[in-house]
């Protein structure tokens, strides 16, 4: 039994492909202090029953939290969750060990388009991947080439002239 796309009902594009992640932990406060402290920020804990989470600040985009509770089961095995590291992924990934987790793989290219990542196992026993987006590359040869152009343009009669009336008045 064969299956063609042309049977399939065509829905809108989704943009994102996650909308909430959880990371299963053992001890809800030692792996908030973790993230908390490779980060650098604070996480709002908060217990509902047998459950404690532990919520990423996140104004927009892609939210998650670390989740204590029956079922919960940290892993090194199995999906692997990319968290954003901004610019800052070799920032990030010396206070790993810092703060009770462990680098396996360091900072390592993609693809000049698609950035870097690197792996680390938390201080739960997770393993997760950190991912820094490459500078585009139109944004960086543009911004090399105003560069060369401002140090390469000639002076303009008129900015020498004004020049000139500078040094003199003082």
């Amino acid at each position: 039994m064969g299956s063609t796309s042309a049977g399939l009902k065509h829905f809108a594009r989704i943009q994102n492909y996650i909308s909430w992640f959880e990371i299963p932990v053992y001890d809800i406060h030692r792996a908030s202090a973790f993230y908390n402290a490779i980060y650098g920020f604070e996480m709002e804990v908060r217990l509902s029953g047998e459950f404690a989470m532990a919520f990423f600040p996140a104004e927009s985009g892609v939210g998650g939290a670390l989740i204590a509770g029956p079922g919960c089961v940290p892993s090194d095995v199995g999906p692997l969750i990319y968290l954003n590291a901004g610019k800052q992924m070799d920032e990030i990934l010396g206070r790993v060990e810092l703060a009770g987790g462990r680098v396996i793989m360091g900072r390592t290219l993609i693809s000049p388009t698609a950035g870097h990542f690197a792996l680390f196992i938390d201080s739960e026993g997770n393993r997760l991947a950190l991912h820094e987006e490459a500078v585009a590359p139109a944004k960086a040869a543009k911004s090399a080439s105003t560069v060369k152009a401002v140090k390469a343009a000639p002076k303009t009669p008129a900015k020498k002239s004004a020049a000139k009336k500078a040094t003199k008045k003082r």
